[in-house]
């Protein structure tokens, strides 16, 4: 959500021209992520976010845009792509595709408490539920191929500690891939981006309602399992060690269960899930701080963070998943 490609008043109004969702009022770049160009625009109908896609081409997005359009009908608080004129979702400025989507209420939390990450949990069950019937398919494009591509271009940068935990996560993740038991999981459209900062709550600490949840852009079928460790290792971590805090996990697990109830398979392989996680996001933000692009708000993510909490997941006692919470 950095602001890499600059847009001025006049082109969003050349834009808008396309829409029926009024005049620009105002626009402003948000200054967070490290994907895509994103602006708040408020119009004569009402508040909008502008997204330019800086990375994902014309033909990868039809999945993350119909994928919200399809949620959003479901019920799911979601972002709502806006339709232009001729019926079209996707448009193109400067160059690169781009969408209007509506603007949701409410604003992350920082510092998660129980309660946020069982209504957080709960949320996350809907949108996998809500997205068996969707028609799209398009796997994860940060998944193990990727993994296996980009490990390669980062591993040179690491002590050889930090080499061979990498190079051994990566190897044990093959490993479960080729055992085939990955392919009897629950899958199909997942957010695989599932971090504090893309849920918003409304209502005030004590009694915190759902606002909706943002930025699908790394969203892609995959094993419902993946996304939930995905969340945890976020949601449910201390953040200068990387273990897992146990009452916001056992919140998590209870908010998700109460709609989706895991499979005996998916409490087995568990611990390899919170490790793929990790290693995902670890390999991912080695990458990115390594091979930084230009942009006018820009901020790298440490990728330390997520060397902790693959090492807790790898040397550390996790917890069994149990039937029921």
């Amino acid at each position: 959500m950095a602001v890499f490609t600059p847009v001025s008043t006049n082109d969003v109004q050349q834009l808008l021209a396309s829409y029926d969702i009024g005049e620009v009022v105002n626009l402003a770049g948000i200054a967070a992520g490290i994907e895509n160009s994103n602006f708040f625009l408020t119009t004569t109908r009402g508040e909008f976010v502008l997204t330019i896609f800086e990375v994902l081409t014309f033909q990868q997005l039809p999945f993350y845009v119909e994928l919200m359009h399809h949620l959003a009908n479901k019920g799911v608080l979601v972002p709502m792509p806006q339709t232009r004129r001729d019926g079209e979702r996707i448009s193109t400025l400067h160059g690169k595709p781009c969408i209007i989507v509506t603007r949701l209420d409410g604003g992350w939390v920082r510092n998660p408490s129980e309660k946020h990450c069982e209504i957080a949990a709960r949320t996350q069950a809907h949108i996998h539920l809500a997205g068996k019937d969707f028609k799209h398919y398009q796997p994860n494009l940060r998944g193990l191929p990727w993994w296996q591509q980009t490990v390669p271009k980062v591993i040179h940068h690491l002590g050889s500690a930090e080499q061979d935990l990498l190079q051994q996560s990566l190897d044990e993740q093959v490993e479960l891939a080729k055992s085939g038991k990955v392919n009897e999981l629950p899958n199909g459209p997942a957010h695989c981006d599932y971090f504090r900062d893309n849920v918003l709550f409304s209502g005030s600490e004590d009694t915190p309602t759902m606002g909706g949840v943002i930025d699908f852009y790394f969203a892609g079928c995959d094993h419902w399992l993946f996304d939930v460790a995905v969340a945890v290792n976020d949601w449910c971590v201390n953040i200068e060690t990387g273990e897992l805090v146990l009452p916001r996990l056992h919140a998590w697990l209870k908010g998700y269960t109460s709609l989706r109830p895991f499979t005996a398979l998916e409490r087995e392989v568990w611990p390899l899930m919170l490790r793929a996680a990790a290693l995902r996001f670890w390999i991912s933000r080695l990458f990115d701080y390594y091979n930084p692009r230009p942009a006018e708000t820009l901020k790298p993510h440490d990728p330390t963070q997520f060397e902790k909490i693959l090492k807790q997941r790898t040397y550390g006692q996790i917890e069994p998943l149990k039937e029921t919470y």
